[in-house]
Protein backbone atom coordinates (compact mmCIF):
# COMPACT_ATOMS: atom_id res chain seq x y z
CA UNK A 1 0.00 0.00 0.00
CA UNK A 2 0.97 3.31 -0.72
CA UNK A 3 1.07 6.55 1.55
CA UNK A 4 -0.26 10.21 -0.11
CA UNK A 5 0.38 13.45 1.15
CA UNK A 6 -2.21 15.57 0.22
CA UNK A 7 -1.09 19.65 0.93
CA UNK A 8 -3.69 21.72 2.55
CA UNK A 9 -2.53 24.81 1.35
CA UNK A 10 -2.14 24.34 -2.93
CA UNK A 11 -3.43 28.26 -3.17
CA UNK A 12 -2.75 31.85 -1.67
CA UNK A 13 -3.94 32.95 1.71
CA UNK A 14 -3.68 29.84 5.06
CA UNK A 15 -3.87 26.78 4.82
CA UNK A 16 -7.31 24.87 4.48
CA UNK A 17 -8.70 22.93 7.90
CA UNK A 18 -8.82 19.04 7.29
CA UNK A 19 -12.72 18.11 7.64
CA UNK A 20 -11.98 14.35 7.67
CA UNK A 21 -10.08 12.25 10.56
CA UNK A 22 -7.81 9.52 11.03
CA UNK A 23 -9.15 6.16 10.20
CA UNK A 24 -11.71 7.14 7.98
CA UNK A 25 -12.12 6.10 4.21
CA UNK A 26 -12.24 8.64 1.45
CA UNK A 27 -13.57 8.26 -2.18
CA UNK A 28 -11.83 9.80 -4.91
CA UNK A 29 -13.60 13.40 -5.18
CA UNK A 30 -14.60 13.88 -1.89
CA UNK A 31 -14.38 16.57 0.06
CA UNK A 32 -11.32 16.73 2.35
CA UNK A 33 -10.48 20.22 3.73
CA UNK A 34 -11.97 23.52 3.65
CA UNK A 35 -10.93 27.32 3.28
CA UNK A 36 -9.84 29.10 6.47
CA UNK A 37 -10.20 32.13 5.25
CA UNK A 38 -8.86 32.74 1.96
CA UNK A 39 -8.39 29.65 0.04
CA UNK A 40 -10.44 27.14 -1.50
CA UNK A 41 -11.67 23.87 -1.37
CA UNK A 42 -9.69 20.48 -1.36
CA UNK A 43 -10.72 17.31 -2.75
CA UNK A 44 -9.17 13.82 -1.80
CA UNK A 45 -7.81 12.86 -5.68
CA UNK A 46 -7.87 8.95 -4.26
CA UNK A 47 -9.75 6.47 -2.44
CA UNK A 48 -8.15 5.40 0.70
CA UNK A 49 -7.83 5.51 4.41
CA UNK A 50 -7.05 8.51 5.99
CA UNK A 51 -3.84 8.14 8.36
CA UNK A 52 -3.62 11.56 9.43
CA UNK A 53 -4.30 15.38 9.20
CA UNK A 54 -1.97 17.78 10.50
CA UNK A 55 -2.04 21.80 9.86
CA UNK A 56 -0.13 21.36 6.60
CA UNK A 57 -2.06 17.90 5.13
CA UNK A 58 -3.89 15.28 4.72
CA UNK A 59 -1.74 11.99 4.75
CA UNK A 60 -3.59 8.99 3.11
CA UNK A 61 -2.73 5.45 2.86
CA UNK A 62 -4.81 4.45 -0.99
CA UNK A 63 -6.37 1.55 -2.21
CA UNK A 64 -4.08 -1.13 -4.30
CA UNK A 65 -6.52 -0.24 -6.93
CA UNK A 66 -8.03 2.92 -8.44
CA UNK A 67 -10.05 4.18 -10.96
CA UNK A 68 -9.07 7.51 -12.05
CA UNK A 69 -12.33 7.53 -14.48
CA UNK A 70 -14.69 8.39 -11.72
CA UNK A 71 -14.84 10.65 -8.77
CA UNK A 72 -17.37 12.15 -6.30
CA UNK A 73 -19.40 14.50 -8.19
CA UNK A 74 -19.41 18.73 -6.52
CA UNK A 75 -23.08 19.45 -5.16
CA UNK A 76 -25.30 20.79 -7.67
CA UNK A 77 -25.75 24.64 -7.88
CA UNK A 78 -27.67 27.20 -8.85
CA UNK A 79 -25.08 29.45 -10.76
CA UNK A 80 -21.66 28.63 -12.12
CA UNK A 81 -19.36 30.39 -10.26
CA UNK A 82 -20.82 28.54 -7.20
CA UNK A 83 -19.90 25.20 -8.84
CA UNK A 84 -16.32 26.84 -9.70
CA UNK A 85 -16.39 27.40 -6.03
CA UNK A 86 -17.38 24.22 -4.99
CA UNK A 87 -15.22 22.70 -7.16
CA UNK A 88 -12.05 24.32 -5.29
CA UNK A 89 -10.75 25.86 -8.71
CA UNK A 90 -7.18 28.05 -8.42
CA UNK A 91 -4.89 29.71 -10.61
CA UNK A 92 -3.46 26.26 -12.55
CA UNK A 93 -0.52 28.93 -13.94
CA UNK A 94 0.11 30.85 -11.16
CA UNK A 95 -0.05 31.24 -7.29
CA UNK A 96 -3.58 29.70 -6.82
CA UNK A 97 -5.67 32.68 -6.39
CA UNK A 98 -9.13 31.13 -5.40
CA UNK A 99 -10.81 31.43 -9.03
CA UNK A 100 -14.28 32.19 -8.29
CA UNK A 101 -13.21 35.50 -6.35
CA UNK A 102 -11.76 36.49 -9.75
CA UNK A 103 -14.74 35.97 -11.68
CA UNK A 104 -16.87 37.73 -8.73
CA UNK A 105 -16.86 41.11 -10.65
CA UNK A 106 -18.80 42.44 -13.71
CA UNK A 107 -16.84 43.90 -16.91
CA UNK A 108 -20.07 45.00 -18.72
CA UNK A 109 -17.21 46.74 -21.34
CA UNK A 110 -14.50 45.00 -21.11
CA UNK A 111 -12.32 41.42 -22.23
CA UNK A 112 -11.71 38.65 -20.69
CA UNK A 113 -8.65 37.18 -21.66
CA UNK A 114 -7.57 32.98 -22.34
CA UNK A 115 -3.50 33.22 -20.86
CA UNK A 116 -2.15 30.51 -23.00
CA UNK A 117 1.18 32.21 -22.90
CA UNK A 118 3.10 29.62 -21.18
CA UNK A 119 6.40 32.01 -21.15
CA UNK A 120 8.51 29.65 -18.84
CA UNK A 121 11.37 27.73 -20.84
CA UNK A 122 10.79 23.72 -20.87
CA UNK A 123 6.56 23.87 -19.79
CA UNK A 124 4.47 22.68 -23.06
CA UNK A 125 1.38 21.37 -21.22
CA UNK A 126 -0.50 24.23 -21.89
CA UNK A 127 0.14 24.71 -25.63
CA UNK A 128 -0.79 20.83 -25.21
CA UNK A 129 -3.92 21.30 -24.24
CA UNK A 130 -5.26 24.09 -26.60
CA UNK A 131 -4.01 22.16 -29.17
CA UNK A 132 -6.14 18.90 -28.63
CA UNK A 133 -9.00 20.97 -26.91
CA UNK A 134 -9.97 23.83 -28.77
CA UNK A 135 -13.91 22.99 -28.39
CA UNK A 136 -13.33 22.94 -24.42
CA UNK A 137 -11.38 26.25 -24.57
CA UNK A 138 -14.03 27.75 -26.53
CA UNK A 139 -16.78 26.84 -24.05
CA UNK A 140 -14.87 27.63 -21.17
CA UNK A 141 -14.01 31.12 -22.33
CA UNK A 142 -18.01 31.66 -22.97
CA UNK A 143 -18.87 29.98 -19.30
CA UNK A 144 -16.01 32.65 -17.73
CA UNK A 145 -17.53 35.36 -20.38
CA UNK A 146 -21.16 35.08 -19.04
CA UNK A 147 -20.11 34.89 -15.28
CA UNK A 148 -17.88 38.14 -15.31
CA UNK A 149 -20.62 39.61 -17.95
CA UNK A 150 -17.85 40.54 -20.44
CA UNK A 151 -18.83 41.29 -24.45
CA UNK A 152 -15.42 40.28 -25.75
CA UNK A 153 -13.02 37.30 -25.37
CA UNK A 154 -9.28 36.92 -26.65
CA UNK A 155 -7.33 33.79 -26.52
CA UNK A 156 -3.38 35.08 -25.66
CA UNK A 157 -0.81 32.74 -27.19
CA UNK A 158 2.83 33.20 -28.64
CA UNK A 159 3.03 34.12 -32.29
CA UNK A 160 5.42 31.29 -32.51
CA UNK A 161 2.92 27.90 -32.11
CA UNK A 162 2.20 28.89 -35.67
CA UNK A 163 0.70 25.95 -36.45
CA UNK A 164 -1.19 26.09 -32.93
CA UNK A 165 -2.48 29.79 -34.19
CA UNK A 166 -3.59 29.12 -37.38
CA UNK A 167 -6.27 25.96 -35.37
CA UNK A 168 -7.10 28.50 -32.79
CA UNK A 169 -7.89 31.52 -35.71
CA UNK A 170 -9.64 28.57 -37.86
CA UNK A 171 -11.49 28.05 -34.57
CA UNK A 172 -13.00 31.34 -33.80
CA UNK A 173 -14.27 32.58 -37.09
CA UNK A 174 -17.42 31.94 -36.84
CA UNK A 175 -17.24 32.95 -32.76
CA UNK A 176 -17.80 37.07 -33.06
CA UNK A 177 -17.03 37.74 -29.70
CA UNK A 178 -13.73 35.87 -29.40
CA UNK A 179 -10.02 36.38 -31.04
CA UNK A 180 -6.74 35.64 -31.00
CA UNK A 181 -4.52 37.25 -29.94
CA UNK A 182 -0.35 36.53 -30.80
CA UNK A 183 1.97 37.10 -27.90
CA UNK A 184 6.16 37.79 -28.19
CA UNK A 185 8.33 35.18 -27.63
CA UNK A 186 9.62 36.62 -24.46
CA UNK A 187 9.83 36.60 -20.79
CA UNK A 188 7.40 37.02 -18.74
CA UNK A 189 4.72 37.23 -21.69
CA UNK A 190 2.23 35.23 -19.39
CA UNK A 191 2.72 37.85 -16.54
CA UNK A 192 -0.98 39.79 -16.17
CA UNK A 193 -0.05 43.16 -16.51
CA UNK A 194 2.41 42.25 -19.76
CA UNK A 195 -0.56 40.77 -20.99
CA UNK A 196 -3.19 43.57 -20.44
CA UNK A 197 -0.26 45.78 -22.29
CA UNK A 198 0.17 43.45 -25.21
CA UNK A 199 -3.76 42.87 -25.85
CA UNK A 200 -5.23 45.89 -24.76
CA UNK A 201 -2.83 48.58 -25.26
CA UNK A 202 -2.95 49.82 -21.79
CA UNK A 203 -0.09 50.20 -19.48
CA UNK A 204 -1.04 48.77 -15.86
CA UNK A 205 0.39 50.70 -12.94
CA UNK A 206 2.23 48.43 -10.22
CA UNK A 207 0.08 47.47 -7.64
CA UNK A 208 -3.00 48.21 -10.37
CA UNK A 209 -5.14 45.06 -10.74
CA UNK A 210 -6.36 44.00 -14.68
CA UNK A 211 -9.73 44.52 -13.40
CA UNK A 212 -9.35 48.72 -12.80
CA UNK A 213 -9.61 48.42 -16.44
CA UNK A 214 -11.83 46.14 -17.52
CA UNK A 215 -10.15 43.19 -17.94
CA UNK A 216 -9.99 39.49 -16.08
CA UNK A 217 -7.07 36.89 -17.08
CA UNK A 218 -7.33 32.85 -16.11
CA UNK A 219 -5.01 30.61 -17.25
CA UNK A 220 -5.85 28.22 -19.69
CA UNK A 221 -5.56 25.09 -18.00
CA UNK A 222 -7.66 27.54 -15.29
CA UNK A 223 -9.69 27.41 -17.61
CA UNK A 224 -10.25 24.34 -18.19
CA UNK A 225 -11.08 23.09 -14.55
CA UNK A 226 -13.63 25.83 -14.40
CA UNK A 227 -15.08 23.92 -17.49
CA UNK A 228 -15.23 20.57 -15.94
CA UNK A 229 -16.94 22.06 -12.55
CA UNK A 230 -19.74 23.32 -14.60
CA UNK A 231 -20.38 20.45 -17.08
CA UNK A 232 -19.25 17.25 -15.12
CA UNK A 233 -19.09 18.51 -11.76
CA UNK A 234 -15.53 17.78 -11.49
CA UNK A 235 -13.79 18.75 -8.57
CA UNK A 236 -10.26 19.98 -9.16
CA UNK A 237 -8.08 17.17 -8.42
CA UNK A 238 -5.61 16.23 -11.29
CA UNK A 239 -3.21 18.64 -12.74
CA UNK A 240 -1.48 18.42 -16.36
CA UNK A 241 2.25 18.69 -15.58
CA UNK A 242 5.27 19.11 -17.90
CA UNK A 243 8.15 17.10 -16.90
CA UNK A 244 11.57 17.75 -18.53
CA UNK A 245 15.35 18.22 -17.92
CA UNK A 246 18.06 15.70 -17.20
CA UNK A 247 15.12 12.90 -17.56
CA UNK A 248 15.62 10.31 -20.53
CA UNK A 249 11.94 11.33 -22.53
CA UNK A 250 12.44 14.98 -22.46
CA UNK A 251 9.34 17.45 -22.45
CA UNK A 252 6.73 14.94 -21.44
CA UNK A 253 3.64 15.96 -21.04
CA UNK A 254 1.23 14.19 -18.17
CA UNK A 255 -2.63 15.42 -18.50
CA UNK A 256 -4.62 14.68 -15.53
CA UNK A 257 -2.06 13.85 -12.40
CA UNK A 258 -4.05 13.16 -9.23
CA UNK A 259 -3.35 15.17 -7.10
CA UNK A 260 -0.68 13.98 -4.22
CA UNK A 261 1.10 12.08 -6.82
CA UNK A 262 4.98 12.26 -5.54
CA UNK A 263 7.21 13.75 -8.33
CA UNK A 264 9.14 10.75 -8.53
CA UNK A 265 6.32 8.72 -10.29
CA UNK A 266 6.64 11.10 -12.99
CA UNK A 267 10.35 10.95 -13.36
CA UNK A 268 10.26 7.32 -13.07
CA UNK A 269 7.32 7.13 -15.92
CA UNK A 270 9.69 8.90 -18.29
CA UNK A 271 12.46 6.45 -17.77
CA UNK A 272 14.14 8.16 -14.73
CA UNK A 273 16.87 10.12 -14.84
CA UNK A 274 19.92 11.20 -17.19
CA UNK A 275 23.44 11.17 -15.04
CA UNK A 276 24.94 13.11 -13.81
CA UNK A 277 21.67 14.81 -12.62
CA UNK A 278 21.40 17.98 -10.01
CA UNK A 279 17.98 19.14 -8.29
CA UNK A 280 14.46 18.61 -8.86
CA UNK A 281 12.62 21.90 -9.93
CA UNK A 282 8.83 22.05 -9.26
CA UNK A 283 7.66 24.58 -11.62
CA UNK A 284 9.47 26.24 -14.65
CA UNK A 285 12.56 27.19 -14.55
CA UNK A 286 12.74 30.57 -13.84
CA UNK A 287 10.46 31.16 -10.63
CA UNK A 288 10.47 27.29 -9.70
CA UNK A 289 11.36 26.34 -6.23
CA UNK A 290 13.42 23.04 -5.42
CA UNK A 291 11.75 20.05 -4.73
CA UNK A 292 12.61 16.21 -3.52
CA UNK A 293 11.33 12.93 -4.92
CA UNK A 294 8.61 12.97 -2.20
CA UNK A 295 7.19 16.05 -3.24
CA UNK A 296 3.62 15.84 -4.10
CA UNK A 297 1.84 17.31 -7.18
CA UNK A 298 -0.73 20.17 -6.56
CA UNK A 299 -2.93 22.19 -7.88
CA UNK A 300 -0.33 24.62 -8.58
CA UNK A 301 2.48 22.29 -10.05
CA UNK A 302 3.14 23.44 -13.68
CA UNK A 303 6.62 21.50 -13.95
CA UNK A 304 9.03 18.88 -12.77
CA UNK A 305 12.37 19.27 -13.82
CA UNK A 306 15.42 17.70 -13.43
CA UNK A 307 18.60 20.04 -13.27
CA UNK A 308 22.28 19.14 -14.09
CA UNK A 309 24.23 19.58 -10.83
CA UNK A 310 25.12 22.57 -9.86
CA UNK A 311 28.62 24.20 -11.07
CA UNK A 312 31.06 25.10 -8.66
CA UNK A 313 31.96 28.51 -8.38
CA UNK A 314 33.64 30.74 -5.56
CA UNK A 315 33.93 33.84 -6.21
CA UNK A 316 31.82 36.60 -4.25
CA UNK A 317 28.32 36.81 -6.13
CA UNK A 318 26.43 39.91 -5.97
CA UNK A 319 22.32 39.27 -6.55
CA UNK A 320 20.64 41.46 -9.33
CA UNK A 321 16.91 40.58 -8.06
CA UNK A 322 13.69 41.70 -9.69
CA UNK A 323 10.13 40.26 -9.83
CA UNK A 324 9.49 38.69 -12.36
CA UNK A 325 12.31 35.90 -12.04
CA UNK A 326 13.92 33.91 -9.07
CA UNK A 327 13.46 35.26 -5.74
CA UNK A 328 16.59 36.59 -3.43
CA UNK A 329 15.89 33.76 -1.61
CA UNK A 330 15.66 31.20 -4.43
CA UNK A 331 18.29 32.78 -5.97
CA UNK A 332 20.53 32.73 -2.39
CA UNK A 333 19.86 29.24 -2.37
CA UNK A 334 21.56 28.03 -5.77
CA UNK A 335 24.53 30.41 -4.95
CA UNK A 336 24.70 28.59 -1.36
CA UNK A 337 24.48 25.19 -3.38
CA UNK A 338 27.57 26.63 -5.77
CA UNK A 339 29.68 26.52 -2.67
CA UNK A 340 29.68 30.44 -3.01
CA UNK A 341 28.71 33.58 -1.28
CA UNK A 342 26.62 36.26 -1.43
CA UNK A 343 28.20 39.49 -0.36
CA UNK A 344 25.52 41.57 -1.75
CA UNK A 345 22.28 42.44 -3.50
CA UNK A 346 20.47 45.33 -5.18
CA UNK A 347 17.08 45.43 -6.87
CA UNK A 348 16.44 46.20 -10.59
CA UNK A 349 16.43 49.96 -11.22
CA UNK A 350 12.82 49.08 -12.84
CA UNK A 351 11.04 47.79 -9.46
CA UNK A 352 8.92 50.30 -7.15
CA UNK A 353 7.36 49.49 -3.98
CA UNK A 354 3.57 49.53 -3.67
CA UNK A 355 2.12 48.39 0.01
CA UNK A 356 5.53 46.91 1.12
CA UNK A 357 6.21 44.91 -1.58
CA UNK A 358 8.65 45.40 -5.05
CA UNK A 359 6.80 45.60 -8.18
CA UNK A 360 8.45 45.83 -11.25
CA UNK A 361 7.22 48.77 -13.46
CA UNK A 362 7.20 47.21 -16.95
CA UNK A 363 7.21 43.73 -17.40
CA UNK A 364 9.43 41.91 -19.92
CA UNK A 365 10.86 45.38 -20.49
CA UNK A 366 13.96 45.23 -19.11
CA UNK A 367 16.52 48.00 -18.72
CA UNK A 368 20.03 48.91 -18.48
CA UNK A 369 21.99 47.75 -15.38
CA UNK A 370 25.53 49.09 -15.78
CA UNK A 371 24.86 51.71 -12.66
CA UNK A 372 23.59 48.49 -10.39
CA UNK A 373 25.98 45.85 -11.49
CA UNK A 374 29.15 48.95 -10.72
CA UNK A 375 27.28 48.82 -7.26
CA UNK A 376 27.28 45.54 -6.85
CA UNK A 377 31.05 45.25 -7.57
CA UNK A 378 31.64 48.18 -5.33
CA UNK A 379 30.20 46.24 -2.15
CA UNK A 380 32.78 42.96 -3.32
CA UNK A 381 31.03 40.69 -5.86
CA UNK A 382 33.24 39.08 -8.36
CA UNK A 383 30.04 38.23 -10.66
CA UNK A 384 26.24 38.71 -10.88
CA UNK A 385 23.17 36.41 -10.70
CA UNK A 386 19.98 37.67 -12.18
CA UNK A 387 16.55 36.08 -12.00
CA UNK A 388 15.87 37.19 -15.71
CA UNK A 389 17.38 40.55 -16.76
CA UNK A 390 18.15 40.62 -20.79
CA UNK A 391 20.73 43.38 -20.16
Amino acid sequence: MTQILIPLKQHVGAPCKGIVKAGEMVKRGQLVAEPNGLGANIHSSFSGKVVDVSEESVVLMIDEEQDFSRYLPIPETDTMIKAVEEAGVVGAGGAGFPTFLKLSCEISKGTFIANGAECEALLVHNVKQMNEHIDQLIRGMKYCMEMVKAPKGVIAVKGKHRQLVTRLIKAVDTETAIDVHQLPDIYPAGDERMIVREVMDIVLEPGQLPTEVGAVIDNVETIKRIAEAIEDRKPFIDKDVTVSGRVKQKETVFVDVPIGTPVKTLINNVGGYVEPHGEIVIGGPMTGRSGEETTPITKTSGGVLVAMPFPQEHRKVGLLICECGGSAERMTEIVNNMGAEVVAAERCKRMVEVNGRYRCALPGICPGQAKTVMSLKKQGAEVVMTGSCSD
